[in-house]
């Protein structure tokens, strides 16, 4: 891989997109954000990936979107921990997911006021990466909600992310899975 194709995510436009969907983060990099384009696609994982892709909103415009954290084989986690960079006149919004400590200024109404639009007409937001990954079909096409059917609690955020020591990640998530299904159980839909 071309060294000299390497840049910071913040760098990456909407013509890096249109050639390369794929773009993998470069371990030995200085700047931790550094990326790289990956040139055979679909990929396997996506481990250490974020996928550039035009993304879907409730009013039907389709802006470009970086999307990251996805799991390609468990669309529970991808509900919780998927994130979302929309692109708008060549300048990058980063949504914050209903658990990050900056969510009041980037959560749904700060994306909406980038956008220039109402909320309603942003979310939900759907997204489709299928043809970028191997991977199940419901885990690697979604909708990013305004407001998560269910929000987990820290703890349960914390284990299906991070697995206790001993245990296999499958474990962690299962358990994740468990917790969060008892949990939409208790709390209405939207």
């Amino acid at each position: 891989m071309s060294a000299s194709k390497a840049k910071p995510i913040l760098s990456v436009r909407v013509s890096d997109l249109e050639k390369n969907s794929v773009w993998q983060f470069v371990n030995d990099a200085p700047d931790e954000t550094v990326v790289r384009p990956i040139q055979r696609v679909p990929v396997s994982n996506l481990t250490c990936k974020i996928i550039g892709s035009r993304v879907r909103l409730a009013n039907g415009n389709c802006p470009w979107a970086l999307i990251g954290n996805l799991d390609a084989e468990n669309a529970t986690m991808n509900e919780h921990f998927v994130t979302l960079s929309i692109e708008r006149n060549g300048r990058w919004f980063n949504l914050a997911r209903y658990f990050d400590v900056d969510y009041r200024t980037r959560g749904p109404a700060a994306l909406a006021r980038f956008l220039a639009l109402a909320v309603n007409e942003v979310f939900p937001i759907s997204y489709d990466v299928s043809e970028h990954v191997r991977g199940k079909p419901a885990a690697c096409a979604g909708t990013v909600l305004k407001t998560p059917r269910v929000r987990l609690t820290r703890a349960e955020i914390i284990a299906m992310a991070v697995p206790l020591a001993g245990r296999s990640r499958g474990a962690g998530r299962r358990r994740g899975r468990r917790r969060a299904a008892r949990r939409r159980r208790r709390v209405p839909s939207e």
